[in-house]
């Protein structure tokens, strides 16, 4: 699978975010923790040359304990602040403010060595589409700021908060890049929700995360989708299935069937992605740091 969407928006998204780069001091960006590298966009580096830079771990609880302490030491060799996250519940929300302080502790030093005292630190939240940044200001700030949603594309704009004295978020939209070199970006993007559905095959991209669960996570499947009969399905060795198999083992497990009893694949398949995304199939991470 191929897959590529950059709506006319982001570009318009991109060029306002160019323009309000030279007013903020620090750059807090939010990565999916199941796919931290994919859920990167590569433009930032760029852009944010020469200010701090703080990499959210969001979603933590979604992906691998062991994992998220793998990629917070991978950020931090590249000279990052790292923290996790989920904005969701607010866990490792207290502690961002601590680290911005930290982050940015040779601005506030170089203020008031020129006798500038109440300026506050401005941040620029930033991040792909869906990866919780609306969340994560909301959270942070203590109550309802800006507009949040389960899909991408819910914020349009970019949008000044002020938390208190010392701290300015700026609100920008979620913002891909024109092409994904690597189809594996698109895939994993797909599968955490980053990408508009409805431009998607969603049996295909199942699929595809049936493929890479079986790398990742053997067995995980019959776990979940066992039903009655669980033992059974383990003894089918489900995760060692192909992916059409395994959807049909998914279906009859799922009593996703379409008239006259014929199994229903693409039901299966949208019952697959959702309780991936959704975090029931457990805590699974898609990608490690590269060697």
């Amino acid at each position: 699978m191929n897959i590529q969407w950059y709506p006319g928006h982001m570009t318009k998204a991109k060029r306002a975010m160019k323009e309000d780069i030279k007013l903020i001091d620090l750059i807090i960006e939010l990565v999916d923790a199941r796919a931290p590298l994919a859920s990167r966009n590569p433009d930032l580096d760029e852009l944010g040359k020469g200010k701090a830079r703080l990499i959210l771990l969001n979603k933590a609880d979604l992906a691998g304990e062991k994992e998220n302490g793998i990629w917070m030491d991978w950020f931090r060799t590249k000279g990052f602040y790292v923290a996790e996250i989920n904005s969701q519940r607010g866990d490792g929300i207290k502690k961002i403010n601590g680290i911005v302080l930290e982050a940015c502790k040779e601005k506030l030093e170089r203020d008031r060595r020129r006798g500038i005292l109440n300026r506050p630190v401005r941040a620029m939240v930033v991040g792909i589409p869906n990866v919780g940044k609306s969340t994560f200001i909301n959270s942070f700030a203590g109550k309802a700021c800006t507009r949040t949603g389960n899909r991408p594309g819910v914020t349009k704009g970019n949008q000044w908060i002020r938390l208190n004295k010392s701290l300015e978020l700026l609100d920008t939209p979620g913002i891909l890049w024109p092409k994904f070199e690597d189809p594996r970006v698109g895939l994993l993007l797909a599968m955490i929700g980053s990408v508009n559905d409805e431009i998607l095959d969603r049996d295909g991209l199942a699929a595809e995360l049936v493929k890479l669960l079986q790398e990742r996570q053997p067995g995980i499947l019959a776990r979940r989708y066992g039903g009655d009969e669980g033992d059974a399905l383990k003894e089918e060795k489900l995760a060692d299935k192909e992916p059409e198999e395994a959807l049909c083992q998914i279906a009859r497990a799922r009593a996703c069937l379409k008239k006259g009893g014929e199994l229903d694949l693409s039901k299966a398949a949208g019952i697959l992605i959702e309780d991936f995304r959704g975090g029931r199939l457990g805590r699974i991470t898609l990608e490690l740091p590269k060697q």
